[in-house]
């Protein structure tokens, strides 16, 4: 979907009175739909989930960006401290139950917005994973809303093109190898032979936080 086919969805949207957000983990690919969305309406809410394993590069460059685009920053915290977070054995879930600390930091906290809101307007690609590539352009989602995805059928040369367009800057860690970049213990350099999310989990069977499964519909 093209910035008039955007524009004029979100128009349509706000005219039927659907209440509208954002999400963003700000990285590299995730700019273009930022940048779109400030073209349209800044005061769209964008909301970070802020799971306390961030890299200190990405909180960087999520303020450099909101300071640039003039967004509407919302952040999100788990409800769950961090030292309650942990197995019988008393690790850090990320460590032995990572479904259940992605829940915890990144799904439930999620589950709020989706609440007070109609339309998630989401900008996973359909070329990123088998989950995505199955998504429709407006997916059903819980309590009654939709998951708005207009970036579904753009690549990866259409990310970087646009970047270059307006001259978007990249997430510094992606000079130093890293592509997808998620939570600090959760993610790690590409290998030449990965795609592109092969590198968060990595060892386990898992490709997605469950943002876009449990709180997607089929």
């Amino acid at each position: 979907m093209d910035f008039e086919g955007i524009k004029n969805k979100l128009t349509k949207y706000e005219e039927e009175g659907k209440r509208l957000f954002t999400s963003s983990s700000f990285q590299t690919h995730s700019i273009p739909l930022l940048h779109i969305i400030s073209r349209i309406n800044r005061h769209i809410p964008v909301y970070f989930l802020n799971t306390g394993y961030h890299f200190p590069e990405t909180i960087e460059f999520r303020d450099q960006i909101v300071d640039r685009l003039g967004l509407n920053l919302r952040g999100l915290k788990p409800e769950t401290p961090k030292n309650m977070q942990r197995d019988d054995e008393g690790k850090l879930l990320f460590t032995s139950d990572p479904d259940y600390c992605c829940y915890l930091n990144k799904t439930q906290p999620m589950e709020k917005v989706l609440m007070s809101h109609d339309v998630w307007i989401n900008g996973v690609r359909a070329d990123q994973s088998a989950v995505r590539k199955s998504f429709i352009l407006e997916q059903p989602a819980p309590f009654d809303t939709i998951r708005f995805h207009p970036m579904l059928d753009w690549t990866s040369k259409m990310i970087f093109d646009y970047r270059k367009k307006y001259d978007l800057p990249a997430h510094p860690l992606e000079e130093k190898g890293y592509l997808s970049i998620g939570c600090e213990p959760c993610t790690r350099k590409m290998d030449l032979e990965m795609q592109e999310r092969e590198a968060r989990w990595y060892g386990m069977n898992k490709t997605e936080c469950g943002l876009h499964t449990d709180l997607a519909k089929k």
